[in-house]
């Protein structure tokens, strides 16, 4: 086995160990929000939210954007397992700002041919990147949200950006006039 593999299968050893009663913890989260994040291995929403097994539902992917899969996600979350507040966290510092689609397909397109493959699929896909200041993103992102006819208004959904050299959370005022609850 790999490196990775047998520290993960100790890791996990270790976590069983000391599991406890945590089988029997509700899927609804206890207290009933949801937070969309990146996948940036800086950022632990556990720590910088204070959010510790059973409190939330944790939603991650590349430049924590609201996609179609993310609205799907916070739907469910909301409609069947009770949360009534999103929290929609970007970053500092992301791997997504200032890339394109098109340069993203190139460097599928560089793979592919090296190695005799395909990439014709890459172009088929939106990969969200960050455009423009990292504000202006977080709040289309949240007026995704607040506009898409599933999501009720009763919702309050909040607009931050994490810091990555401070570990903290910077509140984006107008995501938060168009988040708020009505």
């Amino acid at each position: 086995m790999g490196t990775n593999v047998t520290e993960i299968h100790a890791a996990n050893e270790r976590y069983a160990a000391t599991f406890g009663d945590k089988g029997g913890l509700s899927h609804d989260p206890t207290r009933r929000f949801a937070v969309v994040t990146c996948m940036d291995c800086r950022l632990d929403p556990a720590k910088f939210a204070g959010i510790t097994e059973g409190d939330a539902h944790v939603i991650r992917n590349a430049g924590g954007r609201v996609s179609d899969d993310v609205i799907r996600s916070l739907l469910i979350s909301y409609k069947m397992l009770g949360t009534n507040e999103w929290f929609v966290i970007q970053h500092t510092h992301c791997g997504m700002q200032g890339l394109t689609n098109e340069a993203v397909c190139a460097r599928f397109e560089e793979d592919a041919a090296a190695h005799g493959g395909d990439a014709v699929e890459a172009h088929y896909i939106d990969f969200m990147p960050i455009a423009g200041e990292l504000e202006e993103n977080l709040v289309r992102d949240v007026r995704r949200l607040r506009t898409h006819p599933l999501v009720p208004a009763s919702i309050t959904i909040h607009g931050y950006i994490y810091d990555v050299h401070t570990g903290r959370l910077i509140v984006s005022e107008e995501a938060e006039k168009i988040g708020a609850a009505k």
